[in-house]
């Protein structure tokens, strides 16, 4: 497949210092986007999928205290509006307005005038709606797919067959197996053009095995480096050089959820060991059943 431009994306490489300073997972890269449109707030779904659970509750816990609060705001307009309550007490339109919106019904505070009456027909009707949303919310959450995949830290390469040979592995975390599971490798590098243009270019590399009907333990993704590779004849500093990453897609089947997750990696010049083999990581217990030892996961021999 012959290399693809990139498309005109800024893309800007983070070494593994700061990535670690700066808690990036790894295989991620930071994106600099100039120019964007006003219309960001339509990612807010995509924020809210993917914010931490503490932040998440906070703000779902900042928006039930702001719908209250401005609905305590029309409530205490009405200073005799609500029985009970003392006139003209904001405190108290606060927590007649929580008690109306979560349908709460105590018997002590209740809508006097009609004005009132009318505000909390509005009420509950709103408070149906936040119901049903956030319990929408949370359910997309909590129903999202993801993966447990365990990428390697590190790439090697090392002999296989008489050929050296780029090798990755990954793992899966889960006990249950995934399904029609397939991975893509492909290399990404600066490449200056005849014009003397530079830009990032994509090669997907060819693997000896590109599928797995059923992934359940350990996978080691192999690339031979031959004449019709890429990296044929490039050197770890060459690689360097050329800012290269190994980029690692792998997707499949979630026989639990019955739906596919997705995961990704990728592997920086520096992350890739030469003359070295991974740890074999996969044994036989006594009675039979087969072991995967992810505490040695990550380890890599000298050849």
């Amino acid at each position: 497949m012959p290399p693809q431009p990139d498309g005109g994306s800024v893309l800007r490489r983070v070494p593994p210092q700061i990535r670690s300073m700066a808690r990036l997972p790894r295989g991620k890269r930071v994106a600099l986007v100039k120019g964007q449109d006003n219309g960001r707030f339509m990612d807010l779904y995509h924020d809210i999928l993917t914010v931490s659970w503490p932040l998440f509750f906070l703000q779902l816990a900042a928006a039930f205290v702001a719908v209250n609060l401005l609905f305590a705001m029309f409530y205490v307009v009405d200073r005799h509006g609500i029985a009970n309550a003392r006139p003209g007490s904001f405190l108290d339109a606060f927590f007649f307005s929580v008690q109306t919106l979560g349908t709460l019904g105590y018997g002590v505070m209740a809508p006097r005038t009609l004005y009132t009456n009318l505000l909390v027909t509005v009420e509950s009707f709103s408070g149906i709606l936040t119901i049903a949303l956030f319990t929408g919310i949370i359910f997309a959450r909590f129903s999202r797919p993801f993966a447990r995949v365990l990428f390697s830290n590190v790439a090697v390469v090392a002999p296989f067959e008489g050929v050296p040979t780029l090798m990755l592995r990954a793992a899966n975390q889960r006990g249950e197996a995934i399904m029609d599971a397939s991975v893509v490798v492909t290399l990404a590098r600066q490449y200056t053009t005849l014009e003397g243009v530079t830009m990032r270019r994509f090669q997907e590399l060819k693997l000896l095995r590109s599928s797995n009907s059923l992934f359940a333990l350990s996978w080691t993704v192999m690339h031979a480096i031959d004449q019709d590779s890429p990296l044929y004849n490039l050197t770890p500093q060459q690689m360097a050089d050329l800012d290269m990453e190994i980029v690692v897609m792998l997707n499949g089947l979630d026989e639990i959820l019955s739906d596919r997750i997705y995961a990704r990696h990728a592997y920086w010049a520096e992350e890739i060991l030469w003359n070295r083999r991974f740890v074999d990581v996969i044994s036989v217990s006594p009675n039979g059943d087969r072991v995967v030892d992810l505490t040695r996961f990550h380890d890599t021999n000298e050849i």
